[in-house]
């Protein structure tokens, strides 16, 4: 099989601040117990490291980052986008802390030329359904395939496709879990938007994993999902539990 070069990003966020200062900021509002305005994180970046251009250009908020990616030229570029790409919604109650960016910034995001974003996380629902809505929406509209969540249980658990060519796919799972800060609630359902959520807590006892080895566990979890991660060919990763267990 040929070599896969990946770049891995996370935690990408381009609310607050980051939004504030590109050219279609929304609602600067917030719900932290310190701070009540994303305007004012910009205040203090500017206080601490000097001017900061607003608007400033969709590209600037990653610095020397994308001139280093041109030159590794990665074959796929995935980022955990924990950031909801909406104008619309109410803050989720219970929570402290809420990340959104104006879809009229996508620019930001596309800038990376991502393949995948990974939504299965603490933030993507931070406005609730129709903010996770119009964040598949965005992405789907500027070519970036989603993992980890979806308008009902059945897309949120499928894995994103990112063509390789030659008859090849990379198929790309994002699992979210309790120990993550994700909310039971915010799982999907069959007739509900939600994120892709991991209730296992330990592998299976009787299981063959293709290649011989298991994907890795949640770091923070030991949570297991058979697909966890990313797989070449075209196949999926299907355990063998007819077998004696691999330890």
């Amino acid at each position: 099989m040929p070599e896969l070069t990946f770049f891995l990003g996370g935690d990408v966020m381009t609310g607050r601040g980051v939004d504030a200062i590109l050219p279609t900021p929304g609602p600067p509002e917030l719900r932290e117990r310190a701070i009540r305005d994303a305007r004012d994180y910009v205040d203090l970046a500017r206080s601490v490291n000097g001017p900061v251009p607003r608007p400033a250009p969709p590209a600037w908020p990653w610095g020397e980052a994308l001139g280093l990616l041109d030159a590794l030229r990665p074959d796929v570029r995935m980022v955990n986008l924990e950031t909801a790409v909406t104008g619309r919604g109410a803050h989720a109650p219970a929570k402290a802390i809420h990340y959104r960016m104006h879809p009229g910034n996508l620019a930001c995001l596309t800038a990376a030329r991502l393949d995948v974003c990974a939504l299965a996380n603490n933030h993507v629902l931070d406005f609730g359904p129709v903010g996770l809505t119009d964040t598949l929406d965005a992405l789907a509209g500027a070519g970036i395939a989603t993992a980890g969540a979806g308008r009902d249980a059945a897309s949120a658990d499928a894995p994103a496709r990112v063509p390789l060519g030659q008859g090849r796919d990379l198929l790309v799972w994002s699992v979210a879990a309790p120990s993550s800060g994700v909310l039971p609630s915010w799982a999907a359902t069959p007739g509900a938007p939600g994120v892709a959520y991991c209730r296992r807590s330990r592998p299976p006892r009787r299981t063959r994993w293709p290649g011989g080895s298991p994907p890795w566990p949640g770091r923070r979890t030991g949570c297991w999902s058979p697909c966890t991660g990313a797989t070449t060919g075209g196949t999926t990763c299907r355990p063998d539990t007819s077998t004696s267990p691999t330890g």
